[in-house]
């Protein structure tokens, strides 16, 4: 069966093998081809650009630029753009900022084949694809959990270990200050020391290692 008028696919993934499988799986449908690739969100916006995909397939953690913003890069200059993120991370932070730039829908990559098919044809259709168990993690946010500014520079410090003298020093704060943003965080996260602070922020996708 020739491909007539397919859906046009860009895959913005930084492994060469992941858009080397996806751009496989794609191809092979009768309704679908790959008109281009990028290895990160700065050449997705571009590329986006260039050959205005019907839909796109965007990782979220990648250099240059991340998922997000190429997501809010896209949306500001093209509002239609359909977009569905792939990634590998299933932390709550991560898929409401997903949605909040304006993705269409949330995959994991260790999902069945099946699921990113029938992503792509209900996204380009104009409707939203979300699993159940990203609706859950999802529902799970809490809106308490929203952090302030400074209460994100401070918790990004804590990630990279350093010490409420050393995070009072590099925001030029007083370290009492620090202690109260410290605090503040603590009960926002619903945790009780700052190592679980840390780890409840990686596995949650509020803070990423740089």
């Amino acid at each position: 069966m020739s491909k007539q008028n397919p859906i046009r696919i860009l895959v913005v993934d930084d492994h060469f093998v992941v858009r080397m499988g996806v751009s496989t799986l794609i191809n092979a449908q009768d309704d679908m081809t790959v008109i281009g690739e990028a290895a990160n969100g700065k050449q997705g916006v571009e590329a986006f650009r260039l050959n205005r995909p019907d839909v796109t397939l965007m990782d979220l953690r990648m250099p240059e630029m991340n998922g997000v913003d190429a997501i809010i890069a896209i949306r500001s200059e093209f509002p239609d753009a359909r977009i569905i993120v792939l990634s590998t991370y299933d932390g709550d932070e991560d898929i409401y900022r997903a949605f909040q730039a304006g993705a269409r829908a949330y995959l994991l990559k260790d999902m069945h084949h099946d699921a990113l098919i029938n992503a792509i044809r209900v996204v380009h259709q104009g409707q939203r694809f979300i699993p159940p168990a990203i609706a859950n993690r999802l529902a799970e946010r809490m809106p308490r959990s929203e952090l302030t500014a400074r209460e994100l520079e401070v918790l990004k410090l804590i990630v990279k270990g350093m010490s409420n003298r050393e995070i009072a020093s590099a925001l030029h704060i007083t370290e009492g200050t620090v202690k109260i943003h410290v605090n503040n965080l603590l009960g926002k996260l619903g945790v009780s020391d700052r190592t679980k602070a840390a780890t409840t922020a990686l596995q949650r996708g509020i803070v990423y290692l740089e």
